[in-house]
């Protein structure tokens, strides 16, 4: 068996049939990181009848003077437990880098070694917890298990099973600001290009525009931008509805404080004062925002859609309008949305330490709200093919730059 350089439709061909198949070894994801400056390959392990038996996309650009490094992103396409196969692809990988100058290939497989429930935190392992140690044994480097967004890939990602998804299995929190958002004129729309910049303005963000504007191109109909965005004369509409109910209620409640000495009608009393203040004060926001702002965009995500699966790559809100929760409505209905013609949804990731005091307990209760499953991946490793090379790069500080979130 040789390693060979594939035809894309060889090299799609095969990735579509892996197990191990995902949006990133596609050759959408490969000319988006050409855009980037990476070069890359399809390469592929043919046996002696010209049948592909393991196969990759490699991206890979230079580090130091003469010398190189590749990636494979989320890891190889290859049976990881056929011990022999796997053998036999690092070596003829050696060979066919060698005349590249390549220090080293990082992978970060989509290989899930745990499931951590998602009340208690408890880890449940899975078999795939020994191919850590299998790959070790390989000659692959294990680089530390991160617990917050260290690495290139989260190694903690929440799914959310969508045919199994209830509006009553989310968290108390979450039911609450979803119901609270569907009352304030919010609503989905597909955007197009011309979006992209709205988009790009919600949130302040390390990739250039240019790296979005790529991504819309080079992933067609196969990417989605979904944005929320604000009528803010159905938000005043609703809201002087609710109002109107609120203090009919407090009125009654007025009365019957007159006539009872029960600390629970006071109680009553005061929360539905409490009510009709963030009532009014929303009245405020959306008369504001009618005058300045009508339909405008509240939040957004982009979503890359395959296999059965979508996955948010990233989402944005706009953090100057909080009392519209359009983040919870617009999580909601990326479910709401895929749940007809996909069998899960990934949220992308939350941080592994569940600890109350971690600060992104906050993002991690918010995707976890919405009934999400918390997968442990197995991580990133490291085949290193100049060990004195590799040791330099590290030494000198090369690696770290490379690697602080470069590669996305």
């Amino acid at each position: 068996m040789k390693i060979c350089e594939l035809t894309i439709q060889a090299f799609t061909e095969y990735a579509k049939n892996s197990p191990l198949r995902n949006y990133m070894q596609t050759e959408e994801y490969a000319r988006l990181m050409g855009e980037e400056k990476y070069n890359y390959d399809y390469i592929g392990l043919v046996d002696d009848d010209n049948v592909i038996r393991a196969a990759s996309l490699i991206l890979w650009k230079r580090i130091g003077f003469n010398t190189r490094y590749g990636y494979a992103p989320k890891g190889f396409l290859i049976n990881y437990y056929d011990e022999s196969l796997l053998r036999t692809f690092v070596d003829e990988l050696k060979k066919y880098y060698a005349k590249k100058n390549m220090i080293f290939i990082k992978i970060n497989p989509e290989i899930v070694v745990a499931e951590i429930d998602n009340k208690t935190f408890v880890m449940d392992d899975n078999p795939n917890m020994k191919l850590k140690q299998d790959l070790q044994d390989f000659g692959f480097i294990k680089l530390k298990d991160n617990l917050y967004f260290e690495s290139i890939n989260p190694r903690f990602n929440a799914y959310v099973d969508l045919k199994n998804s209830k509006l009553q299995n989310y968290s108390k929190a979450n039911r609450n600001k979803v119901r609270n958002s569907r009352r304030k004129g919010l609503y989905i729309e597909k955007g197009t290009m011309q979006d992209l910049e709205s988009y790009y303005k919600l949130e302040k963000r390390t990739e250039h525009f240019s790296h979005y504007r790529n991504l819309f191109t080079i992933f067609g109909d196969k990417l989605d931008l979904i944005l929320v965005k604000v009528n803010y004369e159905n938000f005043i509409k609703n809201s002087q509805s609710l109002y109107e109910e609120e203090a009919d209620r407090n009125s009654l409640y007025n009365e019957i404080i007159h006539r009872s000495k029960k600390e629970s009608d006071l109680h009553r009393k005061m929360a539905s004062d409490s009510k009709l203040m963030t009532i009014k004060n929303e009245i405020v926001t959306a008369t504001e925002g009618l005058r300045d702002e009508d339909n405008c965009i509240v939040a957004g995500a982009l979503v890359i859609k395959y296999d059965n699966r979508v996955h948010v790559v990233e989402s944005s809100f706009e953090r100057n309008h909080p009392l519209l929760n359009a983040n919870y409505f617009l999580y909601d209905s990326l479910i709401q949305n895929y749940k007809m013609d996909y069998d899960f949804i990934d949220l992308n990731g939350v941080c592994g330490d569940f600890k109350n005091s971690n600060a992104y307990k906050g993002l991690n209760n918010f995707k976890l709200g919405f009934d999400a499953k918390i997968f442990e991946y197995i991580g990133e490793f490291d085949l290193v093919f100049d060990r004195p090379g590799y040791e330099l790069l590290n030494a000198t500080g090369k690696l770290a730059n490379e690697f602080n979130k470069d590669c996305k």
